[in-house]
């Protein structure tokens, strides 16, 4: 089959865009304490969708807005809230956007973290415009000690919500798992959204061996590492919570250039096309997978025609050098092949097990071939987990 060659980007993004939204509304992130919010909540930070703008849209309060925005500040201090994380895990990026907010945007942030042992039971609840944080809710928070919590990003300007420059994305280095973070604004201002980019991190001491997984879930530590074309949607979203809620909700591609102008089948029903697209996930923990699903959930008219799922054991190393051969080295283990091509249909719940599914022994990422393109909402890799020396043991017998 042949490659796909990645379109080169002008301005070059981070590579942690490539992680899981951790706070995302969708992943079961949520606003617990916000000091003010009178133009605009702070939990429509959290919201999937992109921010919007509606020029006469005006609430009680003042010009309605897509996101965080507090009062002109007229006592001592700054506005700052707490966001519980939907998914705990490892952070390696922040993107604060300031999209539409441009002479009311915060001029500055910082953003701090914890990883609390009890989720605190206090949260905001309703329409909280017009509205400010009350006594009662600044001493429940004042138990958490926000103030004093690991600081992963110091005081940073920000720019205004221009187009060109509403991202500002934010590089972090902590190793430690994440459950809350603090998001500070200096003194005051609009932000319309807040992406936390990371990795979950499961207490995979409590899961036995014997027990089924879902290896490649987000909320089990699954992460996409590489893809061919994201044109439509993210294939990190294959990995998301339950199933997808609309199209936008998974990995679809544009529709390759290298179609055959007159499509022609194999005796099975599978088209015979020089291209595919590809994407590859590292497990949330190295497994034996045995039961698999590919999910074409609102996929009706633009479903891929075929499918099929590679296998192997990468290290670290070994990982990075196939990122930056954008998913193709000699390098690397051979791929295996974990499930043969498969005739797809439309706005449907494929599940594979038994002989379907090739056995493998223990593997740390995958590669979901679709050919020749199209769009799939879910990936869902169940299998026993194994330990890492095993898996390493594995690897080394394939040399």
């Amino acid at each position: 089959m042949a490659n796909r060659p990645v379109q080169k980007e002008t301005n070059r993004r981070p590579h942690f865009l490539q992680f899981n939204n951790l706070a995302c509304e969708t992943a079961g992130g949520k606003v617990i304490f916000a000091t003010d919010e009178w133009f605009a909540p702070a939990r429509n930070l959290l919201k999937r969708d992109p921010p919007e703008f509606i020029a006469t849209a005006f609430t009680e309060y003042g010009k309605w807005m897509d996101g965080w925005e507090t009062r002109r500040k007229r006592i001592p201090g700054h506005d700052w809230c707490i966001i519980q994380l939907g998914v705990p895990g490892i952070m390696h990026g922040f993107d604060v956007d300031t999209s539409f907010f441009t002479g009311n945007y915060a001029p500055y942030t910082s953003i701090q973290a914890a990883c609390l042992d009890q989720m605190p039971s206090f949260t905001l609840e309703g329409d909280r415009t017009g509205m400010a944080a009350s006594p009662s809710q600044f001493e429940a928070v004042e138990q958490l000690n926000s103030d004093s919590w690991e600081e992963l990003v110091p005081m940073t300007k920000l720019n205004p919500g221009y187009s060109e420059s509403c991202h500002n994305y934010l590089n972090v280095t902590y190793p430690h798992r994440v459950t809350h973070i603090r998001l500070n604004i200096y003194p005051d201002g609009g932000i319309a959204r807040l992406k936390v980019y990371g990795i979950g991190k499961k207490d995979w001491s409590t899961v036995s061996s014997q027990d089924l997984v879902d290896l490649v879930a987000l909320v089990n530590g699954g992460v996409c590492v590489g893809y061919s074309d994201a044109h439509f949607g993210h294939p990190c979203n294959m990995i998301g919570i339950g199933r997808a809620d609309s199209m936008g909700d998974g990995w679809e591609t544009a529709r390759r250039l290298d179609r055959p102008k007159v499509l022609k089948v194999d005796e099975k029903g599978i088209l015979q096309v020089p291209g595919f697209e590809w994407a590859i996930l590292r497990l949330g923990h190295p497994g034996i997978i045995s039961k698999i699903e590919v999910d074409t959930n609102h996929f009706k008219g633009n479903f891929p025609d075929s499918c099929q799922i590679q296998a192997c054991c990468l290290t670290p190393d070994e990982e990075n050098n196939l990122i930056r051969n954008q998913g193709c080295s000699d390098k690397t283990p051979k791929w295996r092949i974990l499930l043969p091509p498969q005739k797809l249909k439309a706005h449907h719940r494929h599940l594979f097990s038994g002989e379907s599914v090739v056995q493998c022994g223990p593997v740390t990422h995958v590669r979901l071939v679709i050919a020749p393109d199209g769009g799939v909402s879910r990936l869902r890799l169940w299998g026993r987990p194994v330990s890492n020396n095993m898996t390493r043991f594995q690897q080394i017998s394939k040399l």
